[in-house]
């Protein structure tokens, strides 16, 4: 309705380094001390997994969920190392790939999941069961594997790797829905499971295995 100036988050960060006010001293003393995080762990990426185990573990996670979370990561890592060997774009044609393994494996496009998930720009896997992120990661690693027996070249070959990938995790979806007689496919999210941020911090430490 109304001309208004707007930041984004990188603009707003500009904004505060330049406010010569002590009391943006606290915010200025926080953004260093990021900065020098991310430069660390640009010279040690083991620190990217630390970092990621420390941040889901204070939203709450279980340990276990981390665990396989982190792993779904370096999965997910070894099968976008596959693709780009392949000549695979990154940006849309990753995109695309990855909605052909989630539909071949959930039935649903990865657009249609977080929708039935009532997600928005929330991250799917991060909202994701744990026997969901079991599938997932079962899809990516059957497709990378695939792909490297098989050696496809470009997007249209990659495609098709990709199905056959999401199939081996749907097969096993079917199966085991046909023993418990229910869905995998759940529509609920970490908002449902998580306890409340301000009650995190009250929470025991879970033990460990």
């Amino acid at each position: 309705m109304r001309l208004t100036d707007v930041a984004d988050m990188e603009q707003m960060f500009r904004v505060i380094q330049s406010i010569p006010s002590p009391k943006a001293e606290p915010f200025k003393q926080w953004m260093a001390e990021v900065a020098s995080q991310r430069v660390d762990q640009m010279q040690d990426p083991e620190l990217n997994f630390e970092q990621a185990y420390a941040d889901y573990r204070r939203l709450g996670y279980s340990d276990r969920w981390i665990n396989q979370r982190l792993k779904s990561i370096e999965v997910r890592k070894g099968l976008t190392d596959e693709w780009d060997r392949a000549g695979v774009k990154e940006g849309q044609q990753y995109a695309t790939l990855t909605d052909i393994i989630t539909q071949a494996w959930s039935g649903k496009t990865t657009r249609q999941y977080k929708q039935y998930k009532g997600l928005k720009k929330e991250s799917l896997r991060d909202n994701m069961t744990n026997i969901e992120l079991a599938l997932n990661i079962l899809a990516e690693a059957s497709t990378t594997e695939i792909s490297k027996a098989q050696n496809p070249k470009g997007f249209k070959q990659s495609a098709a790797v990709a199905r056959k990938g999401g199939e081996i995790a749907g097969d096993a979806r079917k199966k085991l829905e046909a023993q418990t007689g229910r869905s995998v496919i759940s529509s609920e999210k970490a908002s449902d499971y998580l306890p409340p941020v301000d009650r995190i911090q009250e929470l025991p430490e879970e033990p460990e295995d």
